[in-house]
């Protein structure tokens, strides 16, 4: 006893059908491809983001490697202190200078990686849509895969049903070589 074929097809060779000969319409609860190019897009700005704080950050501490930037930074934190907060005194206003010195330190960091990002642009655009194109072409024939896999098994189901005994082990041996040929899934999927 072997296994027919999957007998269903969204698949039309023209129009020379008759409509009776036809297969039947896909069905609408089938999975969808959850791969999308705004996705791949906000990774790779992420990602990018994250290289432009780590680039700015080595470039503010090369900046400092003369102490002439760090002198001017703590001048502007104190003056914003002085400005903003005059009526702070002794240990409140030493930490108010160490959090303004913190912020311009993040702003200065900030500001290098979002202009790192807006710089690759065009390049997070491009790589987006192409990452998108290979991981949905990836999960459709992973889709399609699981789709025939489950057929199949539907099909040893109903034959083993009204089977004999030795029907019964010619089916459990195509099981087997079903279970070892299984449907992979793909790489970048997290397990």
């Amino acid at each position: 006893m072997n296994i027919s074929p999957v007998t269903f097809s969204s698949f039309s060779f023209g129009s020379s059908a008759k409509a009776s000969d036809k297969q039947p319409a896909p069905k609408q609860n089938s999975p969808q491809n959850p791969i999308s190019s705004k996705g791949e897009k906000a990774k790779l700005i992420k990602v990018t983001f994250l290289g432009g704080l780590a680039v700015g950050a080595r470039l503010l501490f090369e900046l400092m490697d003369g102490d002439f930037i760090v002198n001017e930074m703590a001048d502007k934190a104190e003056k914003i202190v002085e400005t903003k907060h005059k009526e702070a005194k002794g240990g409140m206003k030493a930490l108010l200078g160490i959090g303004a010195f913190a912020g311009l330190v993040a702003m200065f960091i900030g500001g290098f990686a979002i202009l790192y990002t807006l710089f690759k642009a065009p390049k997070i655009n491009y790589e987006g849509n192409i990452n998108a194109y290979q991981k949905g072409k990836d999960m459709d024939v992973y889709i399609k895969g699981n789709e025939v896999e489950k057929e199949l098994y539907t099909q040893m189901n109903e034959k083993a049903k009204n089977a004999t005994a030795e029907e019964k082990a010619k089916l459990q041996t195509q099981y087997m070589q079903m279970q070892m040929a299984k449907n992979r899934v793909p790489d970048f999927v997290k397990a």
